[in-house]
């Protein structure tokens, strides 16, 4: 979000296109970094409900072990085949030079977002949900400094906002893991080589839980990529419009993931201390907080949609064009909510196979297919894109509903009892 503010106002539309676009293989990596520590997250939450400590244990040696590989193997991967990717996303002409830049660059930063999630994931995994807040905040405040350090004092455009990224991710990390090594008595940490040895069927439930989340994640963000590419097509504006729509979009809907975040680890946690009615109690309070997050980000789309665009962009078409594009995603961010909270059960339970399902339907059929139905049966160009994506969680939101109103969480075998 800094990255784009601090570009869109001292460069322009075509750095806030690099960013954007540059930035598309980092919001797929990003989806597996916190897939895996999602499923570090529940697994070591059930453990925790049910006192397996020996096994919590090997379980963050392993995760932190394997996310770090998971990461190089991204890391190389996104930097060899940076330019083919932004031809793939149809990134202008004029924004290909600083989008490479920001791609390459940012890639560095992999490892990081893995390793600060994988500790993130054990933290709250284990009931403690303050300090990952504090370790972010570290970020954000190295990634302000340095972004108006580097673009606008030394105008080194999209490669400013991306050092200022890596230098943010580097601190988040290197913060997280300083906390776990300071607090290892209480968590049972060692820096040691024999630690961060994988153990393979603990590995094995990590990823059977983790990649249908990543799956998930990737479905979801694949079809935001055909989307965008689709959106580049319509020019510079457009495209400008839907790139800062969708960072913002993103922003607004942090509260409700952090929020159902909390609550997979809290059904996981009273799932595996056979706390039957407190895990189903979690979900509608969670509903209740989500809608209300909802509510006050759709008044703030109503009531003061340019004052937003405009913390991004000066150009007056983004601006005006911005109006229209928050209060299409109104719906979003109400069915969002919805879905959130009662995807959080169907997380915390670990029935990873639903999940997988959510990710298909969520990502390809009803985004992608949706938007083509606004786009060619409705004709209605970029705004039936912005529908279809809009409208693409309504299923899935029923389907998670339909499985939490079975009761059939109630009686699923946790993860805990077949590892």
């Amino acid at each position: 979000m800094v990255d784009l503010s601090v570009i869109g106002q001292f460069v322009g539309n075509v750095g806030s296109i690099a960013v954007n676009t540059g930035g598309e293989m980092a919001d797929l990596v990003s989806p597996v970094a916190m897939g895996f520590a999602a499923a570090g997250q529940i697994y070591i939450a059930q453990l925790a409900g049910s006192g397996l400590e020996d096994k919590m244990k090997k379980t963050v040696g392993t995760l932190l072990s394997f996310t770090i590989l998971c990461s190089i193997v991204l890391t190389g991967f996104g930097i060899v085949f940076c330019r083919p990717i932004l031809e793939l996303l149809n990134c202008p002409e004029v924004a290909l030079s600083q989008a490479s830049q920001y791609m390459i660059i940012t890639a560095v930063g992999y490892p990081f977002i893995f390793g600060y999630n994988a500790v993130c994931g054990v933290l709250r995994g284990m009931g403690e949900s303050k300090k990952p807040l504090l370790f972010i905040l570290v970020a954000a405040a190295v990634n302000i400094v340095l972004d108006l350090l580097l673009v606008a004092v030394f105008h080194m455009g999209a490669a400013g906002t991306a050092l200022a990224t890596v230098a943010s991710q580097l601190g988040s990390f290197l913060a997280a893991f300083a906390y776990l090594w300071i607090q290892r008595e209480h968590f049972d940490f060692e820096l040691k080589l024999r630690y961060f040895q994988i153990d393979w069927p603990i590995l094995k439930v990590l990823i059977k839980l983790g990649i249908p989340q990543v799956f998930r994640s990737l479905m979801v963000r694949t079809g935001m990529l055909w989307v965008n590419a689709s959106a580049n097509a319509y020019g510079v504006v457009v495209s400008t419009t839907n790139g800062v729509g969708n960072k913002l979009q993103k922003f607004l809907e942090v509260f409700v993931q952090g929020v159902d975040t909390a609550s997979a680890s809290m059904v996981g946690q009273n799932l595996g201390a056979r706390k039957i009615e407190r895990a189903g109690k979690t979900t509608i309070y969670t509903l209740g907080c989500t809608l209300v997050c909802a509510t006050v980000t759709s008044l703030l789309c109503l009531f003061c949609p340019k004052v937003i665009f405009g913390l991004f962009t000066k150009d007056p078409l983004v601006l005006d064009l911005g109006v229209t594009f928050l209060r299409i995603f109104i719906l979003h961010f109400f069915v969002s909510a919805v879905i959130g909270a009662f995807q959080a059960m169907v997380t915390g339970c670990g029935f990873v196979e639903l999940g997988f399902a959510i990710g298909i339907l969520d990502g390809v059929v009803c985004k992608i297919g949706l938007s083509l139905i606004f786009v060619n049966l409705f004709q209605m160009g970029y705004q039936g894109l912005w529908w279809g994506v809009a409208c693409s969680r309504i299923l899935p939101c029923l389907i998670c509903i339909g499985y939490y109103c079975s009761g059939k969480w109630k009686t699923r075998k946790l993860l805990t009892s077949g590892s």
